[in-house]
């Protein structure tokens, strides 16, 4: 096989296998649902002023994340201007909706030809700025486990298979074999291979890239990071929340709800697959129906959030990002 087509169909996969597999999950989700109800209830129990409300919460979430990029950069010695780190941030957004993950590794790209900083290193921070992301979902999700611990108990009451499939895999010795094996592969490839040109320049690489997970070590503003994180994680908190109160049948559950809802639905946005589609609605709704509502209002406000606040909110200020940070460093 010629290699620009091996080339092609690599990206081919790697761009719409993902989309498949997210469309197939939402056609699950979704295909027993009447659509002409929905839409009904889309046209006639929406408050949507409340849905736009919500939207700027997610902005400024997104440029707060920008700013504390900054603080992790900053220790290496460069001192990027914020207007680009900002428009990259939301650029990375809207690569992802098309790239699911290549937005990370766009935003570096544009920020290393704008300002000059090492690829390697800006990845190592970007590695730190998703493990601080990780730690709060996680948190979150604890939070939302320990506040609703009846929830949680009825939910695997009704479907016990959950519970057992984790068990199984977290005491399965097959699993722990597996890590240690590949771990000696690994480390025996490097002792005997460790004289390679490409072994020393993937170890440089990865000297780079902990040198930027270190940045936080040397961060002279840590508090900051940390308030940082606070406000971007309650800015997207307020940005899901408040769109229960557009709807009759979700304005009544209460926050517990939403920081469930909001909480599995984050751990959703890991799954790579263009905006989401089809995990964030499964758990959406899944939390929804937990709580009494019907699949069919479930489904509606699933929908509706999603496709103003991603496939159309995120869409626009990501293509804005992707466009302005060219036209503001013209000439560079």
């Amino acid at each position: 096989m010629p290699d620009k087509l091996k080339s092609a169909l690599i990206k081919f996969a790697k761009t719409f296998l993902p989309l498949l597999f997210g469309l197939f999950i939402f056609w699950l989700i979704f295909r027993k649902m009447d659509f002409r109800e929905i839409m009904s209830i889309l046209r006639q129990d929406v408050n949507f002023w409340f849905i736009a409300l919500s939207l700027p919460f997610g902005l400024i979430a997104n440029i707060i994340r920008a700013y504390r990029w900054d603080l992790l950069i900053r220790p290496l010695g460069f001192t990027p201007r914020k207007s680009n780190l900002v428009y990259a941030v939301l650029g990375n957004y809207g690569v992802n909706l098309v790239f699911p993950r290549l937005g990370e590794v766009w935003r570096c790209t544009m920020i290393t030809r704008y300002e000059k900083i090492p690829f390697t290193k800006l990845f190592g921070t970007l590695i730190t700025d998703r493990l601080a992301d990780t730690v709060m979902v996680g948190l979150i999700v604890v939070a939302a486990f320990i506040m609703n611990v009846p929830y949680f108990d009825s939910f695997f009451a009704q479907h016990p298979e959950a519970f057992d499939t984790f068990n199984k895999i977290m005491t399965s010795a097959w699993m722990y074999t597996t890590i240690v094996i590949i771990g000696l592969l690994i480390w025996g490839f490097y002792k005997l291979f460790k004289n390679h040109p490409w072994v020393k320049k993937t170890k440089h690489m990865l000297a780079s890239v902990w040198e930027g997970i270190r940045s936080i070590v040397n961060m002279k503003e840590r508090r900051l990071f940390i308030f940082y994180t606070i406000l971007i994680w309650l800015g997207y908190f307020l940005y899901f929340y408040i769109c229960f109160y557009a709807f009759p049948f979700t304005k009544n559950l209460g926050w517990n709800c939403g920081l469930i809802a909001f909480g599995m639905s984050s751990v959703a946005v890991a799954v790579p697959v263009q905006g989401s589609i089809g995990p964030w609605h499964a758990m959406v709704i899944a939390v929804l129906m937990g709580f009494g509502v019907s699949s069919i209002d479930a489904g509606a406000f699933a929908f509706c959030v999603h496709t103003v606040q991603q496939l159309i909110f995120t869409a626009s200020f990501g293509l804005f990002g992707v466009l302005a940070l060219p036209i503001a460093n013209k000439g560079k």
